[in-house]
């Protein structure tokens, strides 16, 4: 299984400078999430991680090694990355997408295989698109549409696999719905899930390890019952709120503070299940 840190780490765009000096290392084997405010460079960090942005200083280290010494199809085979709200071209149907995960393993010597195709079978498979694979990408629902993106990478077959913001524009359905297939990648086939989210109630059910970004920074990380507290919600958000306990999960749960609509008696509530 693979490995993924950084050391001193300065990302940024010209003379602006997004993430300053930082270092991370990402646990083996779980599922990592990455929040904070808008703009604090979440994103500009992960696409660092996936060498599509060059650090300004520090180094990134896949399996102990220097990935800007590597070669671009040595890191293909280990690590994968879907970016924020990708495009297919019009009219790519879901099968086609998914061969091109195979990209890394193919050359003017090595063409199409029996591995490749059973490659990208499994692949199917596992986000159960296999029915669809015939159908044209962009005439799928939101969240199908990022099934088959999720089923590329995999068919990519690394250990390690990034994701920025993968439930960006899906309603609550859908956004279970990829959040579950994740965690049903990580539990039973083991990869190293490292991801984007907003909704940093999803990210404390999901992850077993929390990076919190602030001003530059990791302000802090670790497993959400440890670090998820309102004064992190505070710092990080600008936001004050209560923790609560999730009643299925265990998991902590922001309650932020605002304007809404006050309903009495709340003494004896119960969660309604269906």
């Amino acid at each position: 299984m693979h490995s993924l840190s950084a050391e001193n780490l300065t990302l940024g765009y010209g003379d602006t400078v997004i993430i300053d000096d930082l270092n991370i290392e990402v646990p083996k084997g779980e599922i990592t999430v990455f929040i904070g405010g808008n703009g604090c460079g979440k994103s500009t960090l992960l696409r660092s991680l996936a060498r599509l942005l060059k650090p300004k200083t520090g180094d990134i280290y896949l399996n102990g090694e220097e990935i800007a010494k590597m070669k671009s199809k040595e890191i293909a085979k280990k690590m994968a990355i879907l970016p924020q709200s990708p495009v297919s071209p019009e009219g790519l149907t879901v099968y086609e997408l998914v061969k091109q995960g195979r990209h890394p393993y193919r050359s003017l010597i090595k063409q199409w295989s029996k591995k490749d195709e059973d490659a990208v079978t499994r692949a199917l498979e596992s986000t159960n698109m296999l029915h669809l694979k015939d159908r044209a990408v962009d005439s799928l629902s939101g969240g199908q549409r990022q099934r088959a993106w999720i089923s590329l990478t995999l068919a990519q077959e690394t250990d390690i696999i990034l994701l920025d913001e993968p439930t960006t524009y899906l309603d609550m359905t859908h956004q279970i719905e990829i959040l579950d297939l994740l965690y049903d990648l990580n539990e039973q086939k083991g990869h190293t899930i490292v991801m984007v989210l907003h909704d940093l109630n999803l990210a404390s059910r999901y992850a077993h390890h929390i990076v919190a970004v602030k001003d530059k920074q990791v302000y802090s990380q670790g497993r959400p019952e440890d670090i998820i507290t309102c004064q992190l919600v505070k710092d990080v958000f600008q936001m004050n709120c209560n923790i609560t306990c999730d009643p299925i999960f265990g998991t902590p749960v922001c309650v932020p503070h605002g304007k809404g609509r006050t309903v009495y008696p709340r003494q004896n509530q119960k969660v309604a299940s269906i």
